[in-house]
């Protein structure tokens, strides 16, 4: 098992399967772990591609004892895990949470990002703000902690039930709740970032392709903050999975997996 070794002896998990062509570097949502990009993965070896997969901090297999689980604290993680694999040139593709990391570590990677996938994801903004009347409220995540304090089990069976559309299979709907169970206990400071992340300039700077992919069904990330990720970025693509809620990769897996070749076949 790879784990990368940071600050004050704590590690990250990570996974490198090696193929021919460019790399993706996964990034999960929020409470997460790598586990569920692995579908997404196995697509991508077959086709020649590599795939890396991490549990960022306070998640997964990764420690929970960070003094830091900022949302740039994992970026940092995601810069030093493509070094560690020698990579020279890579995809991003963040979901949820995911996606403000992965933008966060394209200002960290430069040159070596080759386009960027961002899977229902919380960037460039996540909550209403100047010029930006999409999401919720600040005060809407800055709440969270305290929810999940007083009622882990209820508040994450009711945001695992979120994770995907009404009707969705009840199998992935207990594998969220298994997986943001098993989050660290203080997981829910990474989600702070969210109340005043603002990540448009960095979005609009960027000059390769970026691939924005929105659930039309997304009661945790609202639509509209795909549509206009793609409009603020340079080099910005639109593509809306009508019928999935927040996680289009596993409710809508093989229109997906061929959304994500596509993308990546199309980069220089």
């Amino acid at each position: 098992m790879p784990y990368l070794e940071t600050e004050h002896g704590s590690r990250t998990y990570f996974e490198h399967h090696r193929g021919e062509k460019v790399p993706v570097l996964f990034v999960h949502g929020w409470g997460m772990s790598g586990e569920y990009w692995n579908s997404a993965a196995e697509a991508l070896v077959r086709a020649g591609h590599g795939a890396i997969l991490m549990d960022h901090r306070g998640c997964g297999r990764s420690d929970r004892d960070f003094i830091d689980l900022s949302i740039d604290a994992i970026a940092r993680d995601v810069n030093a895990i493509v070094e560690q694999c020698g990579l020279e040139r890579v995809v991003l593709n963040g979901w949820s949470l995911g996606g403000a990391v992965v933008v966060a570590a394209a200002e960290l990677l430069g040159d070596k990002v080759a386009g960027m996938i961002l899977t229902c994801a919380a960037s460039p903004r996540y909550v209403q703000g100047e010029d930006f009347p999409h999401g919720g409220k600040p005060e809407d995540v800055t709440a969270i902690a305290g929810a999940i304090t007083a009622d882990r089990a209820g508040f994450f069976r009711a945001l695992a039930q979120s994770a995907a559309a009404e009707g969705a299979d009840p199998a992935l709907i207990d594998w969220f709740e298994r997986g943001f169970l098993a989050s660290g206990p203080r997981a829910s400071e990474t989600l702070m970032g969210l109340a005043s992340l603002d990540q448009r300039k960095m979005l609009a700077n960027f000059s390769f392709p970026i691939l924005s992919i929105g659930g039309g069904k997304d009661g945790v990330a609202d639509p509209a903050i795909a549509r206009y990720a793609a409009e603020c970025a340079t080099h910005g693509k639109l593509l809306i999975f009508k019928d999935s809620g927040h996680s289009p990769h596993l409710e809508e897996p093989v229109r997906y997996h061929e959304a994500l070749l596509d993308f990546i076949g199309e980069l220089k």
